[in-house]
């Protein structure tokens, strides 16, 4: 063990010894511009990642919570109501309970403007027994009151697209209900209560909520139910549909996973290819470091002779190099990865400071050049967007991509110390 760390302290020495020397000329410049693109390539992916998961997170919050529930239920010929919310109750880990009705409708607003939706009948006291459906449902004008007979919450993309405001009414003149409900009727007359608005822009198009009570006269007599539960963890979801089905119940159960099956595929899919854009780019920066490397390795040639003349192993000569190398990845993986999360989390700050600053580099400009048209410039609007988006951030991404930062390092000095150590001792000591 003692000659173990012998060994390591001079290497440690001679590489430490190497680096004070080379933070003076071309080396210097060399190592600077490594430790700094590997810094920005972690600060860069960091704050990437960090606010496409919350928009990511935001989409599947809304989905989960205002659409698909974490389990839906739906009862067959057989389904005995009362044995399942009995089952559900001695549930610990269902912590929502929600009976739904829905049916495709076509809805004509203000001067005939019509749009195709999505109705849900759902409890007039949802807003406060779902905090859940509550916290994603952001309402824009009016509020979510469904007591009122003939009471609609419109999705504030489709109260756009209808042209309506609280307190205008519309026209249900399509209704996918039941066989005792006429398909077609203009008698169907919903006032406007409430517009909302949620995280993913579909729903925001297409939900329109009516109480459980109007639903009963929309879609008929018998309308089918849909249960929707909603877990205190999502990942739960296959061990409460086993729970559920080793009962008669009469019931299909489908998970979140499933329903949205193809939208949450296009999510995983898209992460998978930012992941491969981050080896990518760590790719290109251990090139360069590779040949800054090579670059270093070839001006200490007569040092490396000397050791090895000496008694130097060409392992532990090829380890003061990769140690070189490692405290470059080090050092710019640690600053990117501060730099990184600190951005991340002033993201909204910083999308509104660059949406003022260029706002007024552009209003500067056109009042030189053109003077009449400096009352028409505005802020882009996209910059706003952007600070609304929460940025999340996954402790265990950030750590892959520094880990990625310097491994790419530490790699690239490990192969550009090997190549040195080809040369003939005797013909680098003559020359020299």
């Amino acid at each position: 063990m003692k000659n173990i760390l012998k060994k390591f302290n001079w290497i440690y020495f001679v590489s430490r010894r190497f680096s004070t020397v080379d933070k003076k000329g071309r080396s210097a410049v060399t190592s600077f511009l490594a430790v700094l693109g590997i810094a920005f390539g972690v600060m860069a992916l960091t704050v990437i990642v960090s606010v496409m998961n919350g928009l990511q997170m935001s989409y599947i919050n809304s989905i989960m919570e205002i659409s698909s529930y974490h389990v839906r239920v739906t009862p067959e010929s057989q389904f005995n109501e009362k044995a399942f919310l009995d089952t559900v109750a001695q549930i610990p880990e269902i912590s929502v309970v929600q009976r739904f009705y829905e049916s495709q409708a076509l809805v004509a607003g203000k001067r005939g403007k019509q749009q195709g939706a999505l109705i849900r009948s759902v409890s007039a006291d949802i807003m406060n027994t779902d905090a859940g459906f509550a916290n994603e449902v952001s309402l824009i004008s009016g509020s979510f009151d469904l007591t009122t007979p003939n009471s609609i919450v419109l999705g504030s993309s489709l109260a756009m697209s209808l042209g309506v405001l609280t307190g205008d009414n519309v026209t249900l003149l399509a209704v996918s209900g039941t066989s005792d409900v006429e398909l077609i009727d203009d008698s169907r007359v919903f006032t406007v209560t409430g517009v909302f608005s949620c995280g993913y822009a579909d729903i925001n198009a297409t939900f329109a909520f009516v109480s459980d009570s109007a639903g009963n006269g929309l879609l008929g007599a018998n309308p089918k139910p849909i249960y929707g539960l909603k877990l205190k963890n999502s990942n739960m979801d296959s061990k409460i549909i086993s729970i559920l089905s080793e009962n008669p119940l009469y019931a299909n159960y489908e998970s979140w996973r499933s329903y949205n099956r193809a939208f949450f595929g296009a999510l995983r899919v898209e992460k998978n290819m930012l992941m491969m854009l981050i080896f990518i780019i760590f790719i290109v920066v251990g090139v360069n470091i590779f040949n800054g490397m090579r670059r270093i390795c070839y001006e200490r040639r007569e040092e490396i002779c000397v050791f090895s003349a000496v008694g130097g192993k060409k392992d532990d000569i090829m380890l003061i190099f990769t140690i070189q190398g490692a405290l470059t990845g080090f050092y710019g993986a640690l600053s990117g990865t501060i730099l990184g999360l600190l951005l991340s989390v002033n993201v909204s700050t910083i999308f509104m400071l660059i949406s003022k600053i260029s706002y007024y580099v552009q209003y500067f400009f056109t009042s030189v050049f053109s003077p009449d048209s400096a009352v028409y410039v505005r802020q882009n609007m996209l910059y706003m967007v952007y600070a609304q988006i929460p940025a999340q951030i996954n402790f265990s991404e950030v750590f892959v991509i520094a880990l990625f930062g310097m491994l790419a390092s530490l790699t690239a000095s490990m192969i550009a110390s090997r190549g040195i150590l080809r040369l003939s001792c005797a013909e680098v000591l003559r020359d020299e």
